[in-house]
């Protein structure tokens, strides 16, 4: 069953975009992973998601928690991310949510030869071995999977 990834931090969210996001979290403060706005339309994006999960297809995350680890930050860390996609997203039940530590190579959770992932990092979209798209492609890649089926 092909699956399709998403990476939260600059992918669903801007969270490069929040005011001093590196100084706070740099100070273990979670505050940007909650309030992070969104990248795109998230009721269309919910729609799509719900209608391929009908179709077989799997959605789930795959975010890294901070650069520094620190337990107590990574639970609280980890406590904004699934808020962040119960706010924006609580009509689609992902299969899984990994919040995995920092550098996780994330082609380690493909199953299929042909798994998607979204995500906006370009060295991450490299190294994964099935479809890889930036954050741009996420609701023409989804439309076109609807469409062609």
């Amino acid at each position: 069953m092909k699956t399709i990834f998403f990476d939260m931090d600059g992918t669903l969210n801007r969270l490069y975009d929040y005011p001093n996001w590196l100084e706070k979290l740099r100070a273990f403060d979670p505050s940007p992973y909650a309030e992070a706005e969104v990248n795109l339309n998230m009721s269309l994006l919910a729609r799509y998601l719900n209608k391929l999960r009908t179709m077989g297809f799997r959605v789930e995350i795959i975010s890294w928690l901070s650069q520094i680890p620190n337990p107590a930050y990574d639970q609280a860390v980890t406590a904004e991310k699934y808020s962040w996609l119960d706010k924006h997203l609580g009509s689609v039940e992902f299969d899984a949510i990994h919040i995995t530590a920092y550098g996780v190579p994330k082609q380690n959770f493909i199953t299929e030869e042909d798994d998607i992932l979204f995500d906006d990092n370009a060295a991450i979209r490299q190294a994964w071995t099935g479809q890889a798209y930036e954050p741009s492609e996420i609701l023409t890649v989804l439309y076109n999977l609807i469409k062609g089926s």
